[in-house]
């Protein structure tokens, strides 16, 4: 754990074997804050939506993604299944964990931010993937990092992760990393959550090419911009209604924030005008700050882009409202981890390698 009074704690999970005993790993080391999180007001979401909210009234929508999970992602349902047993709480509570943002859908969430993206690699200079995380719920009271490797595989997964989700971003010993931002369009539906197929890509994908093929078969719940990066390629994948969109730069740097930017997908979008503009400010700032950023800038030099406004968005009071709980940068080849939890700005920065 980490005690330092500047930031928020940190555990950091180390699990290995079959899928169900990662998970099991995973729940036992959290038992306790996940018991209390689940208690607080179901996960938390009765805080966020208007409408009353029960566990019974989330099970249908619940079981329909499980389903599309199993169907598709069997190991980590098996993961999921081993978290539950680990934790002591029943599996359709291990899968409210999993599908939290899925279950309020966009239309119930006042977005005004939810992440700001980037990623580069240059010839000679070590490639870097980097975001805030920006979410409603008061989300850096429950910051885990998780450090996997399955049975019978070399490669390893280094995941941020929040409340029992089995990932959120990271990295792999392969020297893939991913990042994400939420983006708003189409229809949700029951389907494999976004962060759950972050966690495959790293597991199964040693690059850039064979995660796209990967992610490409996969029925996603929701709408999300993937943003992927390896030693020598950074592209972003944005999804609408089960189509991607992929662009890419090699090398060369990309970043993303809140709105769609791939010209077929930019009519959809459906973010409101306030947190479009600020999605079109944290787009921009990270673009110029990254600019500015040298070849060989460490991980301090982008927490420096990512602890400043309006990159950084900041904490307004309102558990409701999305603000930065987190700060993340990533360096593929290195499979190594920064994170800053809660506000960049206040917070120390942590390591961890795989």
């Amino acid at each position: 754990m980490n005690e330092d009074p500047t930031g928020p704690a940190i555990t950091l999970v180390r699990a290995s074997g079959t899928p169900y005993e990662i998970g099991r790993a995973h729940g036992r080391a959290l038992a306790a804050p996940l018991r209390a999180f689940l208690d607080d007001g179901v996960a938390r979401l009765a805080h966020l939506v208007d409408r009353p909210l029960t566990p019974a009234s989330l099970l249908p929508s619940i079981t329909a993604h499980r389903e599309a999970v199993e169907a598709a992602l069997p190991d980590l349902a098996e993961e999921v299944a081993g978290l539950a047993d680990g934790a002591r709480i029943s599996r359709d509570e291990a899968w409210l964990l999993q599908l939290r943002r899925e279950l309020t859908g966009y239309s119930a969430v006042r977005s005004g931010g939810d992440c700001t993206a980037y990623a580069r690699t240059r010839p000679g200079a070590p490639p870097v993937l980097a975001q805030t995380v920006d979410l409603s719920g008061n989300l850096d009271t429950h910051i885990a990092v998780l450090e996997t490797a399955r049975a019978g595989a070399a490669r390893r997964s280094l995941v941020l992760s929040f409340a029992g989700l089995l990932g959120y971003l990271g990295v792999n010993s392969d020297g893939l990393a991913v990042g994400l931002n939420l983006v708003l369009g189409g229809t949700w539906r029951p389907g494999v959550p976004p962060y759950l197929a972050i966690r495959h890509l790293l597991d199964t994908a040693a690059d850039t090419a064979q995660a796209l093929k990967v992610l490409a078969g996969l029925p996603l719940a929701s709408s999300r911009s993937l943003l992927l990066c390896d030693r020598e390629r950074v592209l972003y994948a944005e999804h609408l209604d089960g189509e991607l969109r992929v662009t890419e730069a090699a090398p060369g740097e990309l970043a993303h924030t809140n709105h769609y930017l791939h010209p077929d997908f930019a009519p959809a979008d459906e973010l409101n005008v306030f947190a479009r503009n600020s999605s079109l400010r944290r787009l921009a700032a990270a673009r110029e700050g990254l600019a500015a950023l040298p070849g060989d800038a460490d991980a301090e030099d982008h927490f420096a882009l990512l602890a400043r406004p309006p990159v950084r968005v900041p904490d307004r009071g309102d558990i409701r409202v999305e603000r930065t709980v987190a700060a993340a940068v990533v360096f593929p080849a290195a499979g190594r981890l920064h994170l800053r939890p809660g506000d960049p700005a206040r917070s120390r920065t942590q390591v961890f390698t795989l």
